[in-house]
């Protein structure tokens, strides 16, 4: 007899990663960053993948880090939308230059 394996209801992927772009209207670009090792060789190998998810309120801003969350497909490319903001982006102070 097979057996049947049932995934678990209500369950969508996140991801976390960084904010790289928040031109668009109620749309941000997110650069999630995975780690893994070299099969063979074993040094750690970092891949960037950009996601373009849905920001309702236009909250987000380049360099926040956020939580993306997996949704049905909203656009030709949106396939997540904004859960949380984990961390702002820190500004840096504004220099005055001296006009002298």
């Amino acid at each position: 007899m097979a057996e049947t394996t049932q995934k678990a209801a209500g369950r969508r992927k996140e991801v976390v990663g960084e904010v790289v772009s928040n031109k668009m209207s109620k749309t941000i670009v997110v650069a999630v960053t995975r780690k893994k090792a070299h099969p063979l060789y074993g040094r750690v190998i970092s891949t960037d993948k950009k996601f373009y998810a849905h920001d309702e309120k236009n909250e987000a801003r380049v360099g926040d880090v956020v939580r993306l969350e997996e949704t049905r497909p909203l656009s030709k490319l949106k396939r997540w939308k904004l859960k949380e903001i984990v961390r702002r982006a820190t500004l840096a102070p504004e220099v005055v230059a001296a006009a002298s």
